[in-house]
């Protein structure tokens, strides 16, 4: 089943409203009150709109007529200032994830500096369990895998039981445990025993991992659920130029500052713990992050009765996999050009509807309406999407081990060897205000669709243009260094190691890693703040924590297919471990497009799908209003 059929659900966007339902040439005679809202007053700027009543289903403004579509500029809603606060929340937690997890590779993989009890290295290398390079890459990337595999079950809590509100309430308090023990891992009592800090180690990052996996996917949706409009409107600003209040640019435009508070989380937290590390401590570096992370229950305290919340729905994910098998019904065949057929005809989605099967046929657990499997099916197709994700975050998740390990051999002049990471997040800190305040706003002013496919498109040739850059400077590292392929080892005998010394830093300055750095950085404007908006825009909105779990657990599975290259991560492999990052990224590239390129001309009509209603468990009544609902439009015409 193709994702162009998947998406025959953007038919119902054309029930949204009056003026949709009319062909193009007649939408021009409707009288006003057929698609008006309500007229707003002259407001002081495009973005800048106030309105009285926000409910889904009744913003304020005017519904953009066809050719209004094609020529009116497209703005962002105003934005409440204590909507940030959440954006804040999320700044806190990525500083305790970011500042702990950035001296990972070194606690794992470096030794403990010769008469040091915290694992500090001074004006030398910090360490403190000394198992090498492929044993800290193995385990940073079971880190990446399972703090990306929990949000599976933090989003299916937030959706069926508790709400997100309190599902990132108790993540929280379970991932400050986890950094506790983390720090415990690294006192001087346990830092010097190296088997019981590395067993408290690896308890701390499974408690915290289950922490973060709670929270990651109910803090996004939580900060664009405050946004109160839901479809495009038409508004006149205070200098009388029409434009349409677009909710994919209000949400595009908080999802950017949004990431925006993560890296700034995450440089902070990042810079600080590794000097904390090379002058300190393992254990300071571990103790300040879970202070910060201790802020986060307070502002969420503050903002309890200011969030919107919306309530849980119980088995919500388990009537959209029935749908889903329910679609599949007598479609499988032996003969694959069959299956194949039947899959990709157009009615996959139609056979599922309500209206569509006669009530004494319709199962019990049916209790839902057309345009909530119109929702089902988009948020489908946006899952088939980020299937394609684990390629691109190959080429990320070099930023934690590998590169880490590159900048270890090159010339450092007194950097730690982990700060150079930080180029990524200080990148995205002057880059986004960039993206959102010149380069999106002036590709829209010139009609250039710069739709989310492109987008994803263009961060994965990006992501592979930072892995080449990557290969290069291995490959001159390896031309350069004494030890030859073998630069991170230790110094032969034939050049007077004693089989203890490790082989000098080459003379190639670390900032030579800086284009591979903002190249990832780029790509991650591009690919995953897409993903965000991605997944909140084409989810039903009673699933939106789920659907963003799955955009996250494609960096699960990334991350255990890193594991399939771990032993490529070492000495004298590495170019290849890049190159092949750049090949995958550059041909998962290509062949998401060819897939996914037809998906720019119907994204408005997916975006403005109406609201589905589901009863979650067994109702009569409400079966009943779903029995006497009409059939849509398509099937009255036939």
């Amino acid at each position: 089943m193709t994702t162009g059929d998947v998406f025959d659900a953007a038919a119902g966007a054309r029930h949204a409203d009056p003026a949709l339902t009319l062909p193009p040439d007649m939408k021009h005679e409707l009288p006003q009150s057929a698609h008006t809202v309500e007229k707003l007053p002259v407001v002081e700027g495009a973005p800048q709109t106030h309105y009285a009543d926000n409910s889904d289903d009744d913003e304020m403004g005017v519904f953009p007529t066809e050719e209004e579509y094609h020529t009116l500029r497209r703005v962002s809603d105003k934005i409440d200032w204590w909507v940030y606060t959440i954006a804040f929340v999320e700044l806190c937690e990525r500083f305790s994830y970011y500042g702990t997890t950035v001296v990972f590779t070194n606690f794992i993989q470096q030794p403990l500096p010769l008469g040091s009890r915290t694992g500090a290295g001074f004006s030398g290398q910090s360490g403190a369990l000394n198992m090498g390079q492929q044993a800290s890459t193995g385990l940073t990337t079971f880190n990446q895998f399972w703090v990306y595999l929990v949000p599976l079950g933090g989003a299916y809590v937030a959706d069926a039981h508790l709400g997100r509100y309190k599902t990132i309430c108790l993540a929280l308090a379970i991932a400050i445990v986890g950094h506790i023990i983390l720090v415990i891992s690294a006192i001087p009592p346990v830092i010097t025993k190296p088997h019981n800090s590395i067993a408290a180690f690896i308890i701390g990052i499974i408690i915290m991992g289950i922490g973060t996996g709670g929270f990651k996917p109910n803090i996004s949706p939580l900060i664009v659920e405050q946004l109160p409009l839901t479809k495009m409107v038409v508004r006149t600003t205070k200098t009388g130029e029409r434009v349409i209040v677009d909710p994919a640019v209000t949400a595009s435009r908080v999802y950017h500052y949004f990431y925006l508070f993560i890296n700034i989380g995450a440089l902070v937290g990042q810079i600080g713990m590794v000097y904390c590390e090379k002058y300190v401590g393992f254990w300071l570096a571990y103790l300040l992050p879970t202070i910060l992370l201790c802020v986060c229950p307070l502002v969420m305290w503050y903002g309890r009765d200011k969030y919107k919340r919306a309530p849980p729905e119980g088995s919500v994910f388990g009537k959209a996999m029935r749908i889903f098998m329910y679609g599949n019904r007598g479609r499988w065949s032996l003969n694959p050009v069959a299956t194949y057929k039947r899959l990709n005809d157009g009615t996959f989605w139609e056979s599922c509807k309500p209206s569509n099967i006669e009530p004494s046929m319709r199962p019990s657990w049916m209790t839902f309406d057309d345009q909530w499997v119109d929702e089902v099916g988009r948020g489908f197709a946006a899952c088939s999407v980020f299937c394609w994700y684990p390629l691109y975050w190959l080429t990320y998740n070099q930023l934690n081990n590998n590169l880490t390990s590159q900048a270890a051999v090159m010339k450092l002049n007194g950097l730690p060897n982990d700060v150079l990471s930080n180029l990524d997040p200080f990148a995205l800190i002057i880059l986004i205000p960039i993206c959102d305040l010149f380069i999106y706003p002036a590709l829209r002013k010139a009609k250039i669709n710069f739709s989310p496919i492109k987008k994803i498109t263009a961060g994965f040739f990006t992501g592979s243009m930072a892995m080449i850059w990557a290969a290069v400077i291995q490959a001159y590292i390896y031309k350069k260094s004494v030890c030859g392929h073998n630069a991170a080892g230790l110094l032969p005998a034939s050049l007077g190691g004693d089989g203890e010394t490790v082989c000098p830093p080459v003379e190639i300055n670390v900032w030579a890693q800086t284009g591979a750095y903002v190249l990832i950085a780029v790509s991650e404007i591009f690919a995953s703040i897409t993903s965000l908006e991605y997944a909140f825009s084409k989810a039903p909105k009673n699933m939106r924590s789920m659907v963003q779990a799955v955009a996250l657990f494609m960096s699960a599975i990334s991350a255990a297919l890193g594991e399939a290259f771990v032993s490529l991560s070492v000495d004298p492999l590495l170019v290849w471990n890049y190159g092949t990052m750049a090949v995958l990224a550059f041909v998962g590239g290509c062949l998401f497009w060819l897939q996914y390129r037809h998906l720019d001309s119907i994204d408005d009509e997916l975006n403005q799908l109406p609201t589905g209603h589901l009863v979650a468990t067994k109702d009569v009544e409400d079966n009943a209003s779903i029995d006497e609902r009409p059939a849509p439009v398509e099937l009255q015409e036939k």
